[in-house]
């Protein structure tokens, strides 16, 4: 593997680092405060290209590659997981998908928008009953002449309130399980389509998590991607690029952390020397930065074996693994290294502690990741 970054993508990356700390950097602390949305800068981030990294230029992207999504995935959560957030959904949950598997029309309709940053895309799979179970889909959709009548809940949507369409999973055949659902893309204008409520959220509080209600909505046939019965498999082949974009912004909500706790180790005097003379201090500094690195790597390896079109589902998964449990240890230590300082709101370490612990339960748990990598290593296929 080739671990140096071409012209284009470290371009993309000092894109990301300047626009990060230029921009969102000023407003982190008081949009996380505020559970606000940065409407401003997240416009801005799709001017930048940031928001359509993978879909290319003739459907409003970017043209860049998976390896390039995950390093500035990295350097903007590096400064703000809720920006990270809207950006991962936006990338891996609704261009990604519609671009493999949709029609012109649809990516004219639908992609294009989307991908430039002038509206935003939201993926509505999870049920009150059916999150790690995701085959346990409740949402139907029967079928009415040129049109699906939709009526279900959809719960913990990302982007939920703020998105102008949804790629929504329903059943449209009960009787064949998960091969009888399907996938819609759904306008939120439509009769119907209902937010009753947005979620307050421990962390990641700037972006928002929405529930849809569907009451009889009615969604034409042209606008199901991909055939009938093919939502499953749209859904999970999402989830496998998708968590390469968590992980690396798990990767950068740890590098966030632990860039302030070694400057905070250089500066806090205990016993009349800095704090980073100590060696305990000392050691988890050395750990920190240690599983840093290894979960780039195996985040680089999962996004370079996608680039290659070679298979990545247990590469995705061992990162996604292995940065969201780095992120919670590495991001609890910084907490930990500035003592009470650490417990308090002006110090930015208690939000990246906040923001980690969902990257250890969306877009796949820890607990189901190990089951995927259970599972590949003991049929063989790792």
């Amino acid at each position: 593997m080739n671990f140096d970054l071409s012209d284009e993508q470290r371009m993309i990356r000092e894109v990301a680092r300047d626009f990060a700390e230029r921009e969102v950097r000023p407003i982190a602390q008081e949009i996380d405060r505020d559970a606000r949305f940065p409407h401003e800068t997240i416009k801005r981030m799709g001017e930048l290209g940031l928001m359509g990294i993978l879909v290319p230029e003739r459907w409003g992207g970017a043209g860049g590659d998976t390896l390039s999504y995950a390093v500035a995935m990295e350097e903007i959560a590096r400064v703000c997981g809720s920006h990270a957030v809207v950006m991962s959904v936006n990338n891996s949950l609704f261009c990604d998908p519609i671009h493999k598997y949709g029609t012109d029309a649809q990516r004219g309709r639908f992609l294009r928008p989307v991908a430039s940053g002038h509206e935003i895309g939201c993926f509505a799979l999870t049920e009150p009953q059916a999150g790690s179970d995701a085959t346990n889909q409740h949402t139907l959709a029967v079928r009415d002449g040129g049109h699906y009548v939709v009526n279900g809940r959809k719960v913990f949507i990302t982007s939920g309130r703020e998105a102008s369409a949804a790629l929504v999973f329903v059943q449209t055949d009960q009787a064949k399980g998960s091969h009888g659902i399907s996938a819609l893309l759904v306008e939120k204008s439509r009769p119907g389509f209902l937010v009753p409520k947005t979620e307050e959220k421990l962390g990641i509080r700037a972006s928002d998590t929405a529930e849809f209600v569907f009451e009889d909505c009615r969604v034409p046939v042209e606008h199901r991607l991909g055939e009938e019965g093919q939502g499953f498999k749209i859904a999970m082949a999402s989830l496998d690029g998708g968590r390469i974009g968590i992980a690396a912004q798990a990767l950068g909500l740890a590098v966030g952390a632990y860039e302030r706790a070694l400057a905070y180790a250089r500066e806090r005097k205990s016993f009349g020397v800095p704090i980073g003379q100590h060696q305990m201090v000392q050691w988890m500094l050395a750990d920190m930065a240690t599983a840093i690195e290894g979960a780039r790597l195996l985040i680089w390896q999962a996004a370079s074996l996608k680039d290659a079109h070679r298979p990545f589902s247990l590469q995705s998964a061992m990162a996604k693994l292995f940065a969201a449990e780095m992120a919670m240890k590495v991001t609890t230590d910084a907490v930990q290294i500035h003592g009470g300082y650490g417990f308090i709101k002006e110090y930015e370490v208690e939000r990246f502690f906040r923001d980690a612990k969902i990257t250890q339960i969306y877009e796949g748990t820890s607990q189901i990741q190990k089951l995927v990598i259970a599972r590949s290593v003991l049929g063989g296929k790792a």
